[in-house]
């Protein structure tokens, strides 16, 4: 069994994977074959497309890889449901937007499997977190 030489983690759009950086800068001092890698990863995450899906590259001894793809970061969820271009720069003390707690319960369902937590409702609450440092108000 090949040995884990490393572990990356990266932020890309689905189904947009290119050799050229950021992707290439990164993966390339790992020495694995970045037209593969890129090809799998836009296959694996054609139905996604226009979402930015962070990825955990494990490298290992022998130049091959194993690739896991994570739900989308909870902020860009937030901003799409809410449809923002950006996130208040003041944080809680500037509104840029509202979600209801019927999309609030959707991003926490989507967002469970990476959270650190067991139910829709606790999710929920870590969701309502981030939407408040945001400068997005949950309505109740």
């Amino acid at each position: 069994m090949a040995e884990i030489v490393n572990k990356i983690k990266l932020q890309i759009p689905a189904g947009k994977a290119t050799p050229a950086p950021p992707v290439g800068t990164v993966l390339g001092p790992a020495g694995i074959n970045l037209q593969e890698f890129c090809t799998k990863y836009n296959d694996a995450t054609r139905d996604k497309m226009g979402d930015i899906l962070p990825v955990e590259i494990t490298v290992y001894d022998d130049r091959s890889f194993d690739f896991v793809i994570k739900t989308p970061p909870t902020a860009f969820l937030i901003k799409k449901t809410a449809k923002l271009k950006k996130g208040s720069s003041k944080g809680a003390n500037e509104t840029v937007g509202s979600l209801t707690q019927a999309q609030l319960k959707e991003i926490a369902e989507i967002k469970l499997p990476d959270l650190n937590c067991y139910t829709v409702e606790e999710a929920m609450k870590i969701v309502a977190g981030t939407a408040k440092n945001m400068g997005v108000t949950v309505e109740e």
